[in-house]
């Protein structure tokens, strides 16, 4: 049931008694300087000890004494801009003094009413050192996490938007020291929005209160009060064990937050076991200013469903940020993209796969100089594995002890500024010639550092079952060989196997015991003062005297890796697969109106029936291709085709389907299925069409049940 405390009018008066004026109308009367000097609170408090607010009702609306204390009275209370002497009695016994130097917003809202509808925004954080705590709410289990792969326990309180209602954001901080914990928070967007400026997001950090609507700023007021100001970003605040952009029972709401969290502008920001899903833009999203930002153990899972698509979007000041130890699956475009930011970060230890659902982009794209990306597990990506771009200039990127897998492009890829299309800058240019001009150390990714070159494409495994290796690279630099896997052209870099220094002329050599005949081999070369190189190109290792081992060994699937990006804590036998092929009956395509990409009513039934196939064949993927007929030109087809297919994944999602699963293709008008002109032949083309397949490898026959035209 949703309850609201709208029930009084907004009269001048009443906002005179109870100290409140909604924010959408202060931001018209007053500075927004005045947010950020609170009064003092209502009790009389020493430097050393704060206040502990019990947040007693999910309703919402205006400040009212009443027998209800709302998260909004909280905030304003712990801010000190609503007085004690304004709650009434039974609010007053929700207040209490504590001996800890910062102030607590607690939970104890009654059983089944844990979810707070929010009417309009709420007042901002400026109180340094507020924690709110949702895992305070009877109920919670701090003990249990439905996910196997990093424990982030199941939140109980939910805050979002109210029906009908469009709110921007979920909580804004303003203040440092601030600790948000526990909470879910999903349904923050505008449908105005431009998000090349201030985005709606479920979180929002930065020195000042900026307008909650996210029209360019300077067109309006101008400039804003204390821009002449140094800036003041708030510092330690610490977001974490939240789920954002998802619902406690693990859904994608009917409403969907615009981001995750937004780091607009502050400082030491730590970011740790959230759980951060379903934004139709990035689930982590930086703009001024991040500097020694801490994001780490996250499940980022599915995010990118409508706007900007990469899981981690890094832009601004980034400098001595850390990127450590998360799960980032299935979202729309790159893992962790880098936008012209400035200073560097690290990208450790985390695993990376199942991206690109619907952009063909790297899983790890970087622009800027220094950024270290090492001991990362980047796999099944919908483009290469980590791109460096080379404009602007883009060097010293150290990429190291990574393990690459099932990528469409190479594991390493360094972009020159001569190839500049879209595609190149997305997901790298393919494998660079050896530098032959100083001008290419500035024209190209990582000062165009050579990649090295065996001096032989076959080398032989020996009767001491050592394989020596040669070959040239950069001089001095560091070569780590590895095993690849991908029986075609340079494979990935699944495994590294040694160690070794070119001399000054940039010749190296080793000797490796931990080969096999029929294994391929590549290496890749480092130099402190250039970076990181693109792979060699592989060698295959033969056995002496025989050419039975002329062509790689099988690759063996791995029945255990499921495209999936959770699993329930206790893991479930995995059976063994068939090995006769799996016949589906189900639809293979649906179509829509012209010039329309919603679902209608008659595709929803198919979709329904693909969604019901999915979940009893887990082993199961697919792509999802959109099309269109010949009419209109090829940029408004691609676009209108993407809009069809992303409609039709959206739809399967709701419906309990892993984003892991699917995989968004557009074609545009490039493959109809019938060249005619007649209404008919139109309807036909203008489609989404499901292409199954089982990832283990057997062969998947579908027999189509579906005829349905619009």
């Amino acid at each position: 049931m949703i309850m609201s405390k709208h029930h009084k009018p907004h009269t001048t008066e009443h906002r005179k008694i109870t100290g409140y004026i909604p924010v959408k109308i202060l931001l018209f009367i007053i500075p927004i300087s005045c947010y950020l000097n609170s009064p003092a609170s209502a009790f009389a408090q020493t430097p050393q000890s704060g206040i502990k607010v019990v947040v007693n009702s999910n309703e919402d609306g205006a400040i009212t004494a009443d027998e209800k204390l709302t998260l909004r009275e909280a905030i304003a209370l712990v801010n000190g801009s609503l007085k004690i002497a304004e709650l009434s009695n039974i609010e007053k016994a929700q207040v209490f003094n504590i001996s800890e130097p910062y102030s607590r917003l607690e939970f104890n809202l009654p059983p089944q009413q844990t979810t707070i509808y929010l009417q309009e925004l709420l007042p901002p954080i400026t109180k340094p050192g507020l924690v709110i705590d949702g895992t305070t709410q009877p109920g919670y289990d701090g003990k249990t996490s439905p996910t196997a792969e990093i424990n982030i326990p199941r939140p109980v309180v939910s805050i979002t938007s109210a029906p009908n209602t469009e709110v921007f954001r979920g909580l804004t901080i303003l203040a440092d020291q601030v600790t948000i914990r526990g909470l879910s928070l999903y349904g923050f967007t505008s449908y105005h929005r431009d998000t090349a400026s201030t985005p709606p997001a479920d979180i929002f950090i930065s020195d000042r209160f900026y307008l909650p609507h996210t029209t360019k700023i300077s067109p309006i007021f101008g400039k804003l009060p204390n821009d002449d100001q140094p800036s003041n970003p708030p510092q330690n605040v610490v977001i974490e064990n939240n789920w954002l952009g998802i619902t406690p029972d693990e859904k994608v709401p009917n409403i969907t937050s615009a981001f995750g969290i937004s780091v607009f502008n502050a400082v030491n920001i730590n970011i740790r076991r959230n759980r951060i899903s379903f934004h139709d833009g990035s689930g982590i999203i930086t703009s001024r200013k991040a500097e020694k930002m801490q994001i780490s153990e996250n499940l980022i899972i599915g995010n990118g469903m409508a706007g900007i698509p990469d899981a981690i979007r890094l832009e601004g000041m980034i400098n001595q940020s850390e990127i450590r130890s998360n799960l980032i699956c299935a979202n729309d475009g790159s893992g962790i993209y880098a936008f012209k930011p400035e200073g560097s970060t690290r990208i450790i230890n985390n695993q990376i796969k199942f991206n690109g659902r619907r952009f063909r982009k790297a899983a790890v794209y970087l622009m800027g100089n220094d950024h270290q990306v090492n001991n990362n597990k980047i796999s099944d990506q919908a483009g290469a594995g980590v791109v460096i771009t080379s404009y602007p200039q883009s060097h010293r990127n150290m990429i190291q002890n990574n393990l690459f897998s099932g990528l469409e492009g190479l594991s390493i890829d360094l972009n020159a500024d001569h190839n500049v299309g879209v595609k190149d800058f997305q997901n790298g240019d393919g494998p660079n010639p050896q530098r032959n001009s100083p001008n290419r150390k500035l024209d190209t990714a990582n000062a165009a550092i050579n990649s090295p070159q065996f001096l032989s494409n076959e080398f032989f495994f020996g009767i001491n079952s050592t394989v020596g290796i040669d070959g040239i690279t950069e001089p001095n630099s560091q070569v780590d060989i590895y095993r690849i896997s991908g029986q075609e052209g340079y494979g990935f870099l699944s495994e590294p196997i040694g160690t070794t220094k070119a001399d000054n002329q940039g010749k190296f050599a080793m000797n490796l015991s931990n080969l096999q005949p029929g294994d391929r081999i590549s290496a890749i070369a480092t130099l402190p003062k250039y970076g990181t190189s693109e792979p060699a190109y592989p060698a295959l290792i033969r056995a002496i005297n025989s050419d039975q081992n002329s062509t790689p060994k099988p690759q063996i699937p791995n029945h255990h890796n499921s495209p999936q990006c959770v699993t329930k804590p206790i893991p479930e036998i995995t059976p063994e697969p068939p090995t006769e092929p799996i016949t589906l009956k189900v639809p293979s395509n649906i179509h829509f109106a012209l010039d329309q990409y919603n679902i209608s009513p008659a595709s929803a039934k198919l979709l329904n029936t693909i969604a019901q196939v999915l979940r009893d064949n887990p082993s199961i993927i697919i792509e999802i291709h959109g099309h269109t007929d010949k009419r209109a030109s090829d940029e408004y087809n691609i676009k209108l085709a993407e809009s069809r297919a992303n409609s039709a994944r959206n739809y399967l999602s709701r419906q309990g389907v892993s984003p892991a699963r699917m995989t968004i293709r557009s074609y545009g008008e490039t493959q109809l299925l019938t060249a005619g002109s007649r209404k008919l032949d139109h309807a036909r083309n203008r489609r989404v069409q499901f292409i199954f397949k089982d990832f283990r490898g057997l062969e998947v026959i579908v027999q189509e049940t579906d005829l349905q035209l619009e």
